[in-house]
């Protein structure tokens, strides 16, 4: 397919796409529910993305298409915009608003979209778009924005023109990817430190478990409020302002004051899980991937047995995974009931591994997960004509 996209914007257009560029999806490697907690998350940019052809025009006219969706969008250049319905084009019109809102003088631009990130999976579609169209536009209207207030833009329209309440991992994480690197990320702070992650002989399988999502919203708002009132209890006695303030050794001394069992349940896994994030680093700096892979599993028994957030889905891929020698570690990644997992497999038993895990899923659940492959990639950037004509 990427070979086509420059015909296939020539078809659309009539003439020859001026621009390219080319944002990934992501996937969290470690340190799960925790980011609302004042902890510290571990994504990593992956392979598959979104990318952009530009070119502008002298109507005045925005338009949008995407070999993706049928729906298509032309709009006259004008101060402001309002989302328009659900439609996928609402996230690059949200980002060129902004620019607009900010002052930047636009004209008009011939857009055409490919995302080779499966649909609805939890690998951060949105953020791709938003961020490949940021960066787009800042390299084309020269605007001077840092990378950092691209990411800072991106989230403001996914919570304020989108109506999205979501954090700035995903945005960040496709922004600032690096090969072969994982992001530990302070989402406060922004602090961040890129770990270097050389899987070696393995390659990250992410399995979507093809789950309907319905439950992961109201869920995730239960964890939050649980989450409160578990470090309510603790600043009795702890002057912390987030449960990840504190280590687990801290934590088993004053875990007394959290005399409700699920809230105890609920805290233990933030503060474990936070130190584990830790520890993930130092394995993967030391290319340690048993040890990382270990801290995988543990993460994800710790989503099932403490925080109740995976389901039987996600756990019947972590329960294959554990029986299958080629593979190092694996666990849930995202906000859990349904959605993605992740697992780290050796490239060279990929296929035996893809066919081996559907079979047992499709048995236990009564269909197929979709299976893909990929590596550690860059963020954001401009696309070499070269990259994708073929």
């Amino acid at each position: 397919m990427k070979s086509t996209l420059y015909k296939e914007f020539s078809k659309i257009y009539n003439k020859e796409a001026e621009n390219a560029f080319f944002s990934p999806g992501r996937v969290n490697l470690i340190g799960e529910h925790i980011d609302y907690n004042g902890g510290l998350v571990m994504p990593c940019a992956i392979t598959f993305g979104t990318y952009l052809l530009v070119s502008p025009n002298e109507e005045g006219l925005l338009r949008f298409r995407s070999l993706n969706f049928d729906d298509k969008l032309d709009i006259p250049l004008q101060s402001a915009y309002t989302k328009t319905g659900g439609s996928w084009f609402n996230y690059p019109l949200g980002v060129i608003e902004f620019f607009l809102k900010d002052g930047h003088p636009s004209h008009g631009l011939d857009m055409l979209f490919y995302g080779d990130i499966p649909i609805s999976s939890g690998l951060s579609s949105s953020a791709s778009i938003e961020v490949v169209t940021a960066f787009a536009l800042n390299n084309l209207l020269d605007c001077g924005y840092s990378k950092l207030e691209l990411v800072k833009l991106s989230k403001s329209v996914e919570n304020n023109f989108i109506g999205v309440n979501c954090g700035i991992m995903d945005q960040f994480a496709v922004a600032f990817g690096e090969k072969n690197k994982a992001l530990m990320l302070n989402c406060d702070t922004l602090d961040y430190q890129a770990v270097d992650s050389n899987l070696g002989e393995y390659i990250l399988a992410i399995i979507n478990t093809n789950k309907p999502r319905k439950l992961a919203e109201s869920k995730y708002n239960e964890r939050v409020s649980e989450c409160q009132s578990a470090l309510t209890s603790l600043k009795q006695e702890l002057d912390i302002n987030y449960l990840c303030d504190i280590d687990t050794a801290t934590f088993n001394r004053y875990s007394h004051l959290i005399t409700d069992e699920l809230l105890l349940k609920r805290a233990r896994h933030v503060v474990e899980e936070n130190d584990r994030v830790k520890l993930a680093a130092v394995a993967l700096s030391n290319n340690n991937l048993a040890e990382f892979g270990r801290l995988m599993y543990a993460s994800h028994d710790s989503l099932r047995d403490l925080y109740e957030v995976s389901g039987k889905e996600l756990d019947a891929i972590a329960e294959y995974c554990k029986t299958d020698a080629n593979v190092a570690g694996a666990r849930m990644t995202g906000a859990g009931f349904g959605g993605c997992a992740i697992a780290l497999v050796k490239e060279s038993a990929f296929g035996s591994f893809r066919q081996n895990v559907i079979a047992f899923y499709k048995d236990k659940i009564g269909y197929a997960p979709s299976v893909y492959s990929s590596l550690i990639g860059d963020g954001v950037g401009v696309l070499a004509g070269a990259m994708i004509r073929g």
